[in-house]
């Protein structure tokens, strides 16, 4: 998920908030997983930091691409989304990689993303959704699902018209309304109570800003074809604090 920073001053191990940057960039200059960065340094929704703030940067993996490897299959290897693979090491549609590649692999689990920190700090209950009878989201947009959450997707995809209306899937705090995580084009967070989050992507025209408050069916964006899609779209995630679930199990199909 995407939160405005800081910028950062980098160490070995730790890099220190400055202004200018995104936590994604910061990822991304340090060669590590977002996801990562923000397990090894038990941040929350909407990640707000604070200036000269210090960070724990994780321990990086690397796979060295063999030659009947694909994006897919590595990805599959790692417990990775092929979408979070291509980010990280920065590969763009249609997915080519070369033998002898080397290509950062983000940990699969907070233990490897932050081995030092307590045991404690990584409690059960703070990664185990609610029941989905207790939530409902309201389905985003019209249309066919062409892409289902599995181990290779942290969402869904809904297929349908360009200029279509994109729907806020309960009442919440728009968080972040932008373009800079690479892969999910025009991007919207809307933060919600008791720890949920949805994000909204491939956006052609985003209706709302960062801060505004939005009802549940609210109107916030129009269906598009941004970031590195081909056909009008629209990518939706529903997180419960770091960990996504599958939006189908909570009213989303």
């Amino acid at each position: 998920m995407c939160a405005s920073l800081i910028g950062c001053a980098a160490s070995e191990d730790h890099v220190f908030v400055r202004r200018g940057d995104t936590l994604y960039s910061i990822a991304q200059k340090n060669r590590v997983p977002v996801r990562a960065l923000i397990e090894a340094n038990h941040l929350r929704a909407p990640y707000t930091l604070r200036v000269r703030q210090k960070l724990k940067l994780p321990p990086p993996r690397v796979h060295v691409v063999q030659k009947t490897d694909t994006l897919y299959n590595i990805a599959g290897r790692y417990g990775m989304p092929v979408s979070a693979l291509a980010r990280l090491n920065a590969i763009k549609p249609p997915y080519t990689i070369r033998i002898g590649q080397r290509l950062a692999i983000a940990p699969t689990d907070a233990s490897a993303a932050a081995p030092s920190a307590p045991k404690r700090a990584v409690r059960k209950d703070a990664i185990v959704p609610p029941s989905a009878r207790a939530v409902r989201f309201k389905r985003p947009a019209s249309g066919k699902i062409i892409a289902r959450y599995g181990a290779h997707n942290e969402g869904i995809n809904i297929a349908g018209a360009k200029g279509s209306p994109i729907l806020a899937a309960d009442d919440g705090t728009i968080v972040y309304a932008g373009n800079d995580l690479k892969g999910y084009g025009n991007l919207i967070l809307i933060r919600h109570k008791n720890g949920w989050v949805t994000a909204y992507g491939h956006n052609d025209r985003m209706l709302v800003q960062k801060g505004a408050s939005v009802g549940r069916g609210q109107k916030i964006a129009t269906m598009g074809d941004t970031g590195g899609v081909r056909t009008p779209q629209l990518h939706f995630e529903a997180r419960y604090r770091t960990k996504s679930v599958d939006p189908a199990k909570y009213g989303v199909e």
